[in-house]
């Protein structure tokens, strides 16, 4: 029979996991692929440079089992009074336990966001390329963003008022262009302010500018940086650091889901007798 918590707790472990390092095993030889993603048990890819323009397949993130390189640490931002005010009200984990805090991924499982996926992503993503445009893939709750290459230009009147502006969204609207063979330069704003720019509870406002360098270093290697410019919340543009991935050959990736029920079940039997710190 099913653990009626192991979705909550899975769901929680790996948000835990994001800010605690583990161990990385040593790659293994190459079996046949199985349906299970296992980072410690696969072949290397095939190596050489990079392909042109192509990020397509999927990626093992540092915890991954892969021995991908540690992330990166950003910088600490220097906040507004206003920005100050919102991040005191935001309970992170790393700080509160599960009874404490008031992180709305933990809470209820509410989407992780923009660019919270990205730091978040400690195990893997993937992209898809279309003609028109380029598909991230989060395997956290099943969750994706389309980065638009088609040259139009990001909208200026989010969440406005005026009939036909657009609503902000969990994941922005993004757009991207390709800086030489290997980089994929991304821009995204829109994004709705109820979430968290990380785990450590920074926020943001409606109108803050995110911008993504993708660079495939050769075939397997890939590297991300993230910054953010928000003057409403912001003092000045700041980096949210560096993460690296790694080229999955069989392009097999977890199911790893944050299940609400399974969720208020688990803090009302096991999170919220445990207490706050």
């Amino acid at each position: 029979m099913r653990n009626p918590f192991t979705g909550a707790i899975a769901g929680l472990a790996v948000l835990i996991l994001s800010s605690i390092a583990m161990t990385q095993p040593q790659q293994g030889t190459y079996e046949a692929p199985l349906w299970k993603y296992d980072g410690r048990n696969r072949s290397a890819g095939p190596g050489g440079p990079a392909p042109v323009h192509d990020l397509s397949g999927s990626w093992a993130g540092p915890r991954s089992g892969a021995g991908v390189p540690d992330s990166k640490p950003g910088d600490v931002p220097s906040m507004t009074p206003l920005g100050q005010k919102l991040f005191s009200a935001n309970k992170s984990l790393q700080k509160y336990n599960p009874a404490g805090t008031n992180d709305p991924v933990v809470r209820t499982c509410d989407p992780l966001g923009f660019p919270r996926a990205d730091k978040y992503s400690i195990m893997e993503m993937a992209f898809a390329t279309m003609p028109d445009r380029i598909v991230v893939l989060y395997p956290f709750q099943q969750q994706w963003r389309e980065i638009w290459m088609d040259g139009r230009e990001l909208p200026r009147n989010v969440g406005a008022t005026e009939k036909g502006a657009p609503d902000p969204r969990y994941y922005g609207y993004s757009v991207g262009h390709w800086e030489g063979d290997t980089t994929l330069v991304v821009n995204t704003t829109g994004l709705d302010d109820r979430t968290w720019l990380t785990e450590a509870g920074y926020p943001h406002s409606i109108d803050a500018q995110v911008q993504e360098h993708f660079t495939r270093t050769d075939h397997n290697d890939l590297e991300l940086t993230l910054t953010i410019d928000d003057p409403k919340l912001y003092t000045k543009p700041f980096s949210l650091g560096t993460e690296y991935f790694r080229w999955v050959p069989n392009q097999f990736l977890e199911e790893r889901l944050c299940i609400p029920s399974q969720v208020v079940e688990y803090l009302k039997a096991v999170g919220d007798p445990a207490g706050k710190p």
